[in-house]
C-alpha cells in the first residue's frame, strides 16, 4: 500500500480534520502546510493529487504515536524511516494503538481475515532474520479495516 492510502485510512479511522493531521505531523517535529495534506488526501487520479514522501509518512506515524499515547521524555523518539513498507506501517500502527503482537489476529478477525500468531510474529521480525516475512497489501488493508471497525463503530441504522 502507498503512504497516501495509509494516511487516508488513518484519517478516516480517527475522524481527523486536515488541520489535525498537520498538528500530528508537528508533534513529530515536521511542519507541513495544510495545502500539502489536502493534496495527499486526493484520489490518485485527481489532478491535484501529490504523492506523500516516505520520510514524511514516517514523521506522521511517529506523530500519531505521540498523539495517541503521549510523548515520553524518558523514552527516545522513534526513528524516522526514509523508506516505508507495509511491515513498518503495521509496526508503527501497533505502537500507536497500544496493541500487543497477540492483538493483531484479533484486529484482523474483525475484518474477517484469519492469520496465525506465527505469521504475525514473522511480520514483526528483523528483515535479516531467516523467518522474516513481508507484510502483504491484503494483510495491511484488512488490519486497517479492523482498526477502523474498532475505533469508528458503525453509525446506527436510519429508521425510515
Amino acid at each position: 500500500m502507498t503512504s497516501n492510502d495509509v494516511l487516508r485510512s488513518v484519517r478516516y479511522m480517527l475522524d481527523l480534520s486536515d488541520s489535525k493531521v498537520v498538528e500530528i505531523f508537528a508533534l513529530a517535529g515536521s511542519e507541513v502546510p495544510l495545502e500539502d495534506v489536502q493534496a495527499w488526501m486526493k484520489k490518485d487520479d485527481d489532478a491535484a493529487f501529490r504523492k506523500l514522501p516516505d520520510v514524511l509518512m514516517g514523521y506522521f506515524l511517529n506523530g500519531l504515536i505521540f498523539f495517541r499515547r503521549g510523548k515520553s521524555e524518558d523514552a527516545p523518539a522513534p526513528s524516522v524511516e526514509r523508506r516505508m513498507n507495509n511491515n513498518i506501517f503495521i509496526k508503527k500502527l501497533r505502537i500507536a494503538f497500544a496493541l500487543k503482537t497477540t492483538d493483531i489476529p484479533v484486529v484482523l478477525e474483525k475484518a474477517n481475515f484469519k492469520i496465525s500468531q506465527a505469521e504475525v510474529g514473522a511480520i514483526f521480525r528483523n528483515p535479516d532474520h531467516k523467518n522474516y516475512r513481508e507484510c502483504g497489501d491484503q494483510i495491511l488493508r484488512n488490519f486497517l479495516k479492523g482498526l477502523t471497525m474498532m475505533n469508528r463503530p458503525a453509525a446506527p441504522a436510519k429508521k425510515g
